[in-house]
């Protein structure tokens, strides 16, 4: 019996019905898209670019709110739906994650919808905010200004052709992106990233299960892109894309993508194999583009379809998973306090 993962999708459907089934898509997308943008040019004005509100006797003053409005929107009823539309159309409707998270949701894809939910209504951001102290990449911005201040040159890719500073800054963020990932998987940093370790069923939407105090992005991927004056208009399409890919490679998906998953972009099994049931925070395939895990030693092979995945710590796999959050929050700091301890303090190990 041949055990080499799959390497095509699960695609049943005669070649002629794929064939109608993705023209209609297409057709299907386009009049989405359509609709889409004449609901944001006619909703959008409804709303207030700034709201000011008196909450216990103090004024709570919400701004820039037509842009929040957009970004939870873009997620929400653009990014998404494609990639639940493209993964039904790979492997159909029976084991797609619309007909799983409408009809027979399990535990695991329970949590994720209670995530994303709270995600995109912004609570988890608020929580994020708190955990984190209010850190963001506004600092990195300030030392590239500084930095072309004291040289007298501008530190970036303006001069270049747009898509060519899109290619080369990509490139970049998925090398920030990969040593990210692998500082996360570090004993100190891994309470934090085992929250999204905690899926035991891979759904487009798992990509969204992140803690909120998860901040090692900040410093180690968005702080170096915005010192290397990376355009905000460049990063918001490179966020766009990747957010795409996560939600593909968490996905239904069965396949190792051939070559392209071997070397350009990460495939769904491939990432289930970072997600095995074992030693997780000692994992592999940790990049976006594989071609760091081949060039830093961490490449694996893709993992079967029916690999066991998740964490040996229990988790609440459902609506209680605030619990969690806080739990790992604790955990993270104990581990931080210790390491700091151990660090400081010779002989001192707990």
């Amino acid at each position: 019996m041949n055990s080499s993962p799959q390497t095509t999708a699960n695609v049943s459907l005669p070649f002629w019905q794929r064939v109608v089934t993705l023209i209609f898509g297409l057709v299907a997308i386009g009049v989405y898209l359509w609709i889409l943008t004449q609901l944001q040019h006619k909703a959008l004005p409804i709303f207030p670019q700034e709201l000011t509100l008196n909450l216990f006797g103090r004024d709570l003053t919400l701004h820039e709110i037509h842009q929040k409005i957009i970004d939870t929107a873009t997620t929400l009823f653009v990014i998404l739906p494609l990639a639940v539309f493209a993964e039904m159309l790979l492997i159909g409707w029976e084991k797609s994650a619309l007909k799983r998270m409408l009809f027979a949701p399990s535990a695991s894809i329970r949590m994720d919808l209670a995530i994303i939910i709270a995600d995109e209504s912004r609570l988890l951001r608020i929580i994020g905010k708190l955990m984190t102290f209010g850190l963001t990449a506004a600092f990195g911005i300030w030392v590239h200004d500084r930095l072309s201040a004291a040289v007298g040159i501008n530190i970036g890719l303006d001069f270049l052709p747009y898509w060519f500073q899109f290619a080369v800054y990509f490139v970049l963020y998925t090398f920030f992106d990969y040593w990210t990932h692998r500082f996360n998987h570090l004993p100190q940093f891994w309470p934090l990233h085992r929250y999204h370790h905690s899926t035991q069923d891979f759904c487009v939407i798992t990509a969204n299960r992140q803690h909120p105090a998860a901040l090692t992005g900040i410093f180690l991927i968005n702080m170096p892109l915005a010192v290397l004056g990376a355009p905000a208009e460049v990063l918001v399409k490179i966020y766009l894309s990747v957010s795409i890919i996560g939600y593909l490679i968490h996905s239904g998906i069965n396949s190792d993508w051939g070559w392209f998953g071997r070397w350009v972009i990460q495939s769904p099994l491939h990432h289930r194999q970072h997600h095995v049931l074992e030693k997780a925070q000692w994992s592999t395939n940790f990049g976006i583009m594989p071609i760091w895990d081949h060039l830093f030693g961490t490449y694996a092979q893709a993992a079967k379809a029916d690999t066991p995945i998740g964490v040996d710590t229990p988790y609440n796999q459902g609506l209680g998973f605030l619990k969690d959050v806080v739990r790992d929050y604790v955990d993270f700091w104990v581990g931080l306090a210790r390491a700091g301890r151990q660090l400081f303090v010779p002989g001192k190990s707990s």
